[in-house]
């Protein structure tokens, strides 16, 4: 099969991330001697400076880790919605839904800690080792990717009249920042410095370490985010809000370990992390397909992945939450799924069927089945990625597409998006991790410290008594969804995609061709799998505001064979053909445990992904 690019072997040390700085800098840090987890560390925050319109550190984190010889490990750094965010109190300022932007829509803050807590307990280097890459980019600039400065464009007038803070950084000379022309954000390299000076006398390497995680949550970054959220800040509401973020909800927080949720088939075991995030939807997508496929890449192929998406969609809508007991085991049994697998026939649905796990009775929101009641045609908002703004405006249930959705446009161009960071070691550590939240267009810079804060709690409801209503001290249900694969109980795969509602269908996608499609010079033909012909489809309510659905929708590449279009169309697929590379935006790393040679991948969509390795 061509690739636009190899699939990198080596014994040394494996990257893959959404930018090319990030895996070198992670690289380098494999080269002095750390292991996958202090690389992780020091790419990630790279990541903070170099894709600010995907991710910053007041943003979210799920991690999915494999210590070699251990046991696979979730890494949870979503935070929570504060103690004053109730259902009550926002329906109290009329809202209908949690603004896409703004503090209002902030969570505790997730990603700073989880790193910390990573690096503390998996990492072998000091944390001023893994942050120098980051703080010499912010300081001494970089040369931005051109999404930057377009997504900057976007909020340009919003930015220079209101969110004046972040035009400070961002529109440098008074202009969006443009590829070539270095970009700098010393506020952000300050606050480095300063808390590596505040804990540099604290003890030995774990000691700096918790001396920083308790500078980020009671010092001088926990002060100037509280004043931040304090400030009123117009966000989509077309209004200007107050957050509820308090300093007791920044040092009542941190970080944790838990178990991930895994599917056995056919000798692999997927981990993923539990029903706060989405991650068990491609589990139950798994649990969904037959014993035998179709013909790979064919229309029946397509349809069958695509309408399984529907149904584990439609029951992440009505069982997914924070807030709630949510019946994974039932969710991804064997005769759960046969009944529901039975519902697929060789016709699109274009309803929301949500099933009853358990006997369980589904309940979906008011939101939810407004949008499903609308059926083809109705005003909707077709997702990818992550939200971006364009300025105020007022939009509720049922409304049409406004700033802050996330989408593509029909020629493959995206509007905000995420990260994402694959790493394994000649050890055979590995990591996978999707940072994201706190982008620049989320809301405005904090001015003392170089980043804003995050919007997750966009996706919670607003209505009492769901799974992912929004609930004091309960994590959002994030879109975030890094995967890691066993073969036979060994980690041989870490893989993962930024694209929000569309990640666990990419990356289904990807797993099943990796696994199918024939190996390149032998083992997994990561490459291919990732530039193979992607797709996703809009048929359930969105997770970002404005929260709108495209019942029959599939979006599909035009480098998809003629035949699997007409084929997926004469199935009552709407069906619209996008760019030839718009789809998907897949990393990952691997190892052959029976020989140790390690391999890796990137996407080439977007033309900023790539990986390095030795």
């Amino acid at each position: 099969m061509f690739t636009t690019r190899p699939t990198l072997q080596g014994t040394f040390g494996m990257v893959s991330s959404t930018h090319w700085l990030a895996s070198q800098s992670a690289m380098a840090v494999l080269e002095d001697g750390g292991n996958a987890f202090d690389a992780a560390v020091a790419g990630a925050f790279v990541l903070h400076v170099v894709e600010p319109h995907l991710n910053g550190p007041a943003g979210e984190v799920p991690i999915l880790l494999a210590p070699a010889g251990g046991e696979v490990r979730v890494l949870c750094g979503q935070g929570v919605a504060p103690a004053g965010a109730s259902v009550a109190r926002y329906r109290g300022l009329g809202l209908g839904l949690v603004p896409g932007t703004g503090p209002l829509a902030a969570a505790v803050p997730g990603a700073f800690d989880a790193w910390m807590l990573l690096l503390r307990d998996h990492g072998t280097k000091d944390l001023a080792d893994v942050l120098k890459y980051a703080v010499g980019y912010a300081e001494h600039g970089h040369a931005p990717v051109e999404n930057v400065g377009a997504t900057v464009e976007t909020v340009r007038a919003l930015f220079e009249t209101e969110w004046t803070s972040s035009a400070e950084v961002y529109l440098p000379d008074g202009a969006p920042p443009r590829p070539g022309r270095l970009l700098r954000n010393p506020a952000l390299a300050a606050t480095w410095r300063r808390l590596l000076a505040e804990t540099a006398g604290a003890g030995d390497r774990e000691a700096r370490i918790e001396a920083a995680r308790e500078v980020w949550r009671t010092g001088f970054v926990a002060e100037a985010l509280v004043r931040q959220a304090a400030r009123p800040t117009l966000d989509t509401s077309g209004e200007h809000h107050r957050g509820t973020l308090t300093a007791a909800d920044l040092a009542g927080w941190s970080a944790s370990y838990e178990d991930p949720v895994t599917y056995d088939r056919d000798g692999w075991t997927l981990c993923k992390a539990g029903p706060w995030s989405q991650g068990p939807v491609l589990l139950q997508q798994l649990a969904l397909l037959p014993p035998e496929l179709p013909p790979y890449g064919s229309a029946e192929y397509v349809h069958l992945l695509v309408e399984g998406c529907k149904l584990a969609m439609a029951d992440r809508e009505a069982w997914y939450g924070d807030a709630a007991e949510v019946p994974v085991a039932d969710l991804l049994s064997d005769a759960y799924n046969a009944g529901r697998r039975a519902l697929i026939d060789d016709r699109a649905s274009y309803g929301l069927r949500p099933g009853s796990p358990g006997g369980r009775t589904p309940r979906l929101p008011a939101h939810a089945r407004a949008a499903a009641a609308a059926g083809p045609g109705a005003p909707a908002a077709p997702g990818v990625g992550e939200p971006t703004v364009s300025g105020p405006a007022h939009a509720g249930p049922g409304g049409s597409p406004v700033p802050g959705e996330p989408r593509v446009d029909a020629d493959g161009g995206t509007r905000g998006d995420t990260c994402h960071l694959d790493v394994v070691d000649r050890w055979g550590n590995m990591i996978s991790a999707t940072p994201s939240g706190g982008w620049l267009q989320s809301n405005p810079v904090v001015p003392e410290l170089g980043f804003p804060l995050g919007t997750r709690l966009q996706m919670t409801w607003l209505e009492e008594g769901l799974p992912n209503s929004l609930t004091p001290g309960r994590r959002p249900r994030t879109t975030l969804t890094p995967s890691l694969a066993l073969r036979d109980g060994v980690p041989v795969l870490a893989f993962g995609t930024p694209g929000g509602d569309q990640q666990d269908q990419w990356q289904l996608h990807f797993f099943l061709a990796a696994v199918l499609l024939p190996p390149v010079r032998g083992g997994l033909d990561l490459q291919g799998a990732i530039d193979a012909p992607n797709w996703h489809n809009d048929s359930f309510p969105g997770s970002f505001f404005p929260r709108g659905m495209r019942p029959g929708s599939v979006t599909v590449e035009s480098r998809t064979p003629a035949e699997t279009v007409a084929g997926l169309r004469r199935r009552g697929h709407d069906v619209t053909v996008g760019a030839a590379w718009s789809e998907g935006r897949l990393c990952a790393v691997a190892r052959d445990p029976r020989t140790g040679v390690l391999s890796a991948a990137a996407n080439p969509r977007g033309m900023q992904g790539y990986a390095v390795g030795r």
